[in-house]
């Protein structure tokens, strides 16, 4: 049951974590040896807390963290890179694809090791972000004024401690042209015991600062994830959610407006909901569009409009994310879809990526 799982130190948690198909066979059926040759290529990270969850949950838990054969299947269509964000890293660990904005990868660790994650080449790397790393980045912002706002992501970047984030939010709050600072994290839901009072209170310090969560299942709101929001909230932090339209997780209409319903309800305004990238090894959580926007039609009328995300694509290339309404589509040409980014240049999402 939820909140019957009592109350751990996080970074306690986090090093119990099962990152061997031998341990995790101890706690799930699996089939340890296809687990084992997963593993090899891309890492696995399975916390207790949300062992816990998957447990309580079921196959659309599971199939977010329990690592499938299916990531090996080859499929010359997808790439590690997609997005091109190396190419747009000017220093290490920040990319800048807009032009008033950075992402600004300060941490290099999660809490679980999502199996749709769209930087699956990062996963379990071992590449540190280093006090230098950090310092580079805080002087390429520095250096260019027409950046207004810091992404903060990873990893995770609630994995760091309080005092090192404390230090990077307010060498950034020093930066005359930020305007706004943004995390991008999970730890709210992979790992609520990170968000404690004293984290809450120190984000708040640093208004305007929100935080966009991922959630991607109703069953991820537990009492303890919903306990997490309510402390960033009630420090005045705005919260969002970027869902990942996943097959098998969340890829039915009815579901996902039960995820929207109770994300509001906690005081988390449902931003994004992103159509999966084209990661080389995610191939099996792939929806067709079509799929994506029959289930924005029927959250349309049936829930709060402020419980209505946009349906994004980030699109292949670089090019940026677009939302999918009538402005940004160009047209649609045997079964290929012609966007608009946001600087207006057309580009190709072709078929083989729709499904």
């Amino acid at each position: 049951m939820p909140g019957s799982r009592g109350v751990r130190h996080w970074r306690d948690t986090l090093a119990a974590s099962l990152t061997t198909a031998e341990e995790l066979a101890q706690s799930l059926p699996i089939d340890a040896d296809a687990v084992r040759a997963v593993i090899r290529r891309y890492p696995m990270r399975i916390n207790p807390y949300f062992l816990s969850v998957i447990k309580a949950g079921g196959a659309p838990l599971w199939r977010q963290a329990v690592p499938d054969a299916a990531e090996l299947d080859p499929d010359e269509l997808l790439a590690p890179d997609p997005l091109k964000e190396e190419p747009q890293s000017p220093v290490p660990h920040l990319i800048h694809r807009y032009p008033d904005r950075v992402v600004f990868m300060i941490s290099s660790r999660c809490a679980v090791y999502c199996r749709h994650c769209m930087r699956k080449r990062r996963l379990g790397s071992g590449e540190r972000v280093a006090d230098g790393d950090i310092s580079r980045g805080i002087a390429y912002i520095r250096e260019n004024p027409g950046i207004r706002e810091v992404i903060l992501s990873g990893g995770d970047p609630l994995l760091v401690s309080d005092e090192r984030l404390e230090k990077i939010c307010r060498l950034l709050k020093k930066i005359a042209h930020v305007e706004v600072l943004r995390i991008h994290s999970r730890a709210p839901c992979t790992l609520p015991s990170r968000i404690s009072s004293d984290l809450a209170l120190l984000l708040a310090s640093f208004q305007p600062l929100y935080l966009n969560i991922q959630f991607n299942h109703p069953a991820e709101l537990t009492h303890e994830a919903v306990a997490a929001c309510a402390r960033l909230a009630d420090a005045g932090i705005p919260l969002g959610s970027q869902s990942v339209l996943l097959q098998g997780v969340n890829d039915n209409a009815q579901v996902m407006a039960s995820l929207m319903r109770e994300l509001l309800k906690n005081r988390i305004r449902p931003y994004y909901l992103h159509h999966a990238d084209p990661v080389e090894g995610t191939r099996h959580f792939r929806t067709s569009i079509d799929r994506g926007l029959s289930i924005m039609r029927h959250l349309r009328g049936r829930i709060s409009g402020m419980g209505v995300p946009d349906y994004m694509i980030d699109l292949p290339g670089g090019g940026g994310k677009i939302p999918l309404l009538p402005e940004y589509v160009a047209g649609v040409e045997k079964d290929r879809l012609i966007v608009r980014n946001y600087k207006g240049e057309k580009y190709v999402y072709p078929a083989y990526l729709q499904d």
